[in-house]
């Protein structure tokens, strides 16, 4: 497929970038079928032209762009998504990752690495690129201040093991066991096993 036929919404609430993504993309022979300031309109956008590749601003006047990301990727799994921000943090990539971006890139980075996240995500949506990955799942594995025991129950849970299989393993009470599991799910920002098991593979901390 050739990039003409590749077809792109761009949502962002500055005119001047969309203008200047609009001319970038289309140097590289991209279709702009869309444009949206705000996330109602980026709904609307989405949902009528049905694009290849969106691609969004976190910063909305009324929402998150990741909402964006998360409901686009609910509908498909074949729609590209990036996210193109100035929100240079651990915080915001992770949470980009986490919703089902393709692709996280900042506003500074040069006009190619854009066009080539661009690119990156309509070849392959459900994987994620950024350059600074693998730091931030670094330091948020470091940041998340699980102890050994912590980490030891974590590590067992993928296994299905019970509350009072995994404590009769680790020589612990039930009551123990549901004590870790409750501050692993605080720690982890999540509410059950299988949203800990998701961020835990995620970010290495089982295998």
């Amino acid at each position: 497929m050739s990039n003409s036929e590749i077809t792109i919404v761009l949502i962002d609430d500055h005119d001047v970038v969309r203008r200047g993504l609009r001319t970038a993309l289309e140097d590289f022979g991209y279709s702009i079928v869309g444009e949206a300031a705000s996330k109602k309109e980026a709904f609307a956008q989405i949902a009528h032209k049905k694009p290849d590749v969106i691609v969004v601003d976190i910063s909305l006047p009324d929402g998150n762009g990741l909402e964006i990301v998360s409901w686009a990727r609910e509908i498909s799994q074949t729609i590209g998504i990036v996210v193109l921000t100035l929100h240079d943090d651990d915080d915001h990539l992770l949470a980009a990752l986490q919703a089902g971006a393709s692709a996280f890139i900042l506003k500074t980075a040069p006009l190619h690495e854009v066009v080539s996240a661009v690119s990156h995500s309509f070849a392959a949506p459900m994987s994620f690129s950024s350059h600074n990955l693998q730091g931030a799942l670094s330091r948020k594995k470091d940041g998340f201040g699980l102890t050994a025991r912590e980490l030891q129950v974590l590590s067992l849970i993928p296994s299905g093991k019970t509350s009072t299989e995994i404590g009769l393993e680790l020589f612990i009470t039930e009551a123990t066991v549901k004590t870790h599991l409750a501050s692993i799910y605080r720690k982890l920002a999540v509410a059950n096993r299988i949203e800990a098991v998701g961020v835990a593979m995620k970010n290495k901390l089982v295998d």
